[in-house]
């Protein structure tokens, strides 16, 4: 299992897997073959159907200005978002090509089998030899039981002191993200011509006692970090781009509310980072492998890990907690309307982030002991994506996108 900075990576919206991805790819190809004369981006599958929406075809310009995007039908064997860069000499002769696929949260991987690997020299680079040894929830709170570590001690021990100044950065952004989101208002971009909520949500909470008002808050924040991502705002994948707001509005408000020093923040970040880590080991965050489960619901569970981890939570109560904010996602489908991370993408984060308050609730009154681990979840969650037609899995052909 690789650091927990593959989860919180750092960069703009709207998508992480058919944007921050596909930009990184097409930056290390070029790197590989800056002297070609021309260039193409073949684009498969879900990067096919929703790049327009997406803006993969403008990440990959921005890189590579002479490169001409092909869009494709079908599906590469690996995973379904599948690319193919090929580099041309002035005589039109194919100086070499690169397949390479982004498999969610702005990460790539290649095929084993592959002909060439750029990502070998920049996997070392980002990772520095970090590797945990335990990759199963319920081992790692074994574990930590036995040595009397909170989960974020775990993630030091491995991660080094470092990590912290790197939770450190991404905290800084992500409170950036609703700050700015916030102050913006007007319509996001794209054919919908959605009006931007979070303004307006956080000024009519005022009216409301304090119960509703911390929903409403709550509220306002998720939709501001999701409308700046939606816009191509800075923003910090938890664990995709296309859920970024989930983790920073439950933790901004319990920053806000409760007074929570910037360490014990840091602590709970890297707890929600932890529990992503997971999932990402043993199953998927890429909405074209098996749903926005992968993405929401994987949001939603780090959340709860998280704010059970600031107000106290036991490992046992901490893993309920990431339990049931993956759970009660099950089978939720990626069918984003014209392709873009706007309807229904940014009102779920907003409902996840309530859930997750939820979640934490509802594990803080038990003992911990429940008959479902997290990382039977993360199982099912796997088989349920993989069970899902194509048709709900990002590439904009069926459920909300079909009516829209």
């Amino acid at each position: 299992m690789k650091s927990i900075r593959e989860i919180f990576r750092i960069g703009y919206g709207p998508s992480s897997s058919h944007t921050m991805g596909p930009r990184k790819a097409a930056e290390l190809f070029l790197k590989h073959l800056p002297q070609a004369s021309r260039y193409e981006a073949h684009l498969y599958g879900s990067l096919s159907a929703t790049g327009k929406g997406h803006l993969t075809d403008a990440a990959i310009i921005e890189v590579i200005p002479n490169v001409q995007i092909v869009w494709h039908d079908d599906f590469l064997p690996f995973h379904p978002n599948g690319m193919r860069f090929c580099a041309f000499g002035a005589d039109s002769a194919l100086l070499g090509d690169w397949t390479v696929y982004s498999v969610g949260g702005g990460a790539l991987e290649e095929e084993p089998d592959g002909t060439i690997s750029l990502l070998s020299e920049e996997t070392k680079v980002e990772e520095n030899g970090i590797a945990y040894p335990l990759t199963r929830l319920s081992e790692i709170k074994d574990y930590c039981d036995k040595q009397g570590w909170d989960y974020w001690e775990y993630v030091e021990h491995y991660e080094g002191n470092a990590i912290w100044d790197y939770l450190r950065e991404v905290w800084q952004v992500m409170r950036e993200a609703v700050e700015r989101g916030l102050d913006h208002e007007g319509v996001l971009p794209g054919p919908l011509n959605l009006r931007r909520k979070a303004a307006s949500y956080y000024i009519k909470v005022a009216g409301y006692k304090d119960n509703l008002r911390t929903r409403g808050l709550v509220f306002s924040y998720a939709l501001a970090v999701s409308e700046e991502n939606a816009s191509g705002g800075k923003i910090v994948t938890a664990p995709t781009c296309g859920s970024c707001g989930v983790l920073p509005a439950v933790l901004y408000h319990t920053w806000r509310s409760r007074n929570f020093s910037e360490t014990r923040i840091l602590h709970a970040l890297a707890t929600a980072g932890l529990v992503g880590n997971v999932v990402k080991e043993h199953a998927s965050i890429s909405g074209a492998e098996v749903g926005c489960q992968g993405e929401v619901g994987v949001a939603c569970a780090m959340a709860s890990a998280a704010v059970n981890q600031l107000f106290g939570g036991t490992l046992a109560q901490i893993e309920y907690a990431a339990e049931m904010g993956l759970e009660h996602h099950l089978g939720m489908t990626c069918d984003p309307v014209c392709g873009l991370v706007q309807i229904p993408c940014i009102e779920r984060n907003a409902f996840a982030a309530a859930r997750a308050l939820d979640s934490n609730m509802y594990a803080a009154f038990s003992d911990g002991k429940h008959r479902v681990s997290f990382d039977k979840v993360v199982d099912v969650m796997k088989q349920t994506g993989h069970d899902l037609p194509s048709l709900y899995k990002e590439t904009a052909q069926g459920g909300l996108a079909k009516e829209y």
